[in-house]
């Protein structure tokens, strides 16, 4: 698949701001069309391999966008704050870690099957890197696991919420959800997941199927109508992932120097230099978390024990892009 041609003189032509709006859309709208009954893990790789081409534009003629993309997109952490803030009390969030535009479109359809109001949907920006921590900090929470059993404290961005971060079952996770008016639950699906589908060649195929299974099940929709009754629902993530078990190997120079620099991760924090190839492989980019080097598109390289096959990290559009989703529940 190719870029649509008015995508193309839009990257070409327009300055970042306008460049990134055009690209959140091309991914949104390609990855959040309903899928086809009996055909699902077919079109959600396809819609995979569809996004490497906006991957390989940002890898090489476009590379210089990644340098702009904290001050022009839309930051997940900034409009789950600013939504936060701009209603009263009766606010719930679902965070699901590691959850992509690839799963959107289960949300959507079951919300509306179920009896939700989709009220809005949209694609935002994880941090950078994109990780959990950067996420939990932008927040103002000290990581992840601090929003256990109520423990966030007063001193984040979510304020008077009930927090709760787990990896339990979806109907244990219902049942912890009581009668307070604001509630931001974390679980750590698919993201402590990712690394159990490590079959080569197989890893986003297997992930989808679990996915399916997952987002179309009463359990998992039972811990949903838990946080929306009497509140407003955002369901969003902290970041995406990569199927990188379906990326290219890089030449055999390169791939030396993205082992040797990055073992098997995509971003480190460090003063050093990019490589000096043209187009890049790898960036620098001094962004709120300070200072780090990120592997540039997809690729990938031979590595002790293979390279993951799903990850997250990098400088991919499936990486940085997640779904926000604000559902109501209808009386």
């Amino acid at each position: 698949m190719t870029l649509p041609l008015d995508l193309i003189q839009t990257l070409q032509h327009a300055e970042s701001n306008e460049a990134w709006a055009a690209i959140l859309d091309h991914a949104w709208r390609l990855c959040s069309q309903p899928l086809t009954d009996g055909k699902e893990v077919t079109e959600v790789l396809a819609r995979d391999r569809a996004l490497a081409d906006v991957d390989h534009f940002l890898a090489t003629a476009g590379w210089d966008l990644w340098g702009d993309y904290e001050a022009t997109v839309p930051l997940t952490s900034q409009k789950l704050s600013d939504w936060w803030d701009g209603h009263s009390p009766g606010r719930a969030v679902l965070i699901l870690d590691a959850f992509s535009l690839r799963e959107a479109p289960w949300i959507l359809n079951e919300a509306e099957a179920r009896g939700f109001t989709v009220t809005d949907a949209r694609p935002t920006g994880a941090e950078l890197p994109a990780d959990t921590t950067p996420f939990a900090k932008a927040l103002g929470f000290a990581q992840r696991s601090s929003l256990g059993n109520n423990g966030a404290g007063s001193g984040h961005r979510l304020q008077g919420a009930r927090t709760e971060s787990a990896d339990i079952a979806w109907t244990d996770c219902a049942s912890l959800v009581g009668a307070e008016p604001d509630w931001v639950f974390w679980h750590h699906w698919p993201d402590h997941r990712l690394h159990d589908h490590d079959d080569p060649g197989k890893g986003l195929q297997t992930l989808t199927e679990e996915v399916e299974a997952h987002l179309t099940s009463d359990a998992f929709w039972s811990l949903v109508e838990r946080l929306a009754t009497g509140r407003r629902l955002v369901i969003t993530a902290d970041h995406g992932y990569a199927a990188s078990g379906q990326f290219t190997d890089t030449n055999a120079e390169q791939s030396d120097y993205l082992k040797k620099r990055y073992k098997s991760g995509r971003a480190i924090p460090s003063d050093e230099a990019p490589g000096a190839w043209v187009p890049p492989i790898d960036l620098a980019i001094e962004s709120a978390r300070g200072r780090y080097l990120y592997v540039n598109g997809r690729r990938k390289w031979k590595s002790h024990g293979g390279y993951p096959t799903l990850t997250h990290g990098g400088l991919s559009v499936l990486e940085v892009i997640v779904p926000f989703i604000e559902l109501s529940r209808n009386t």
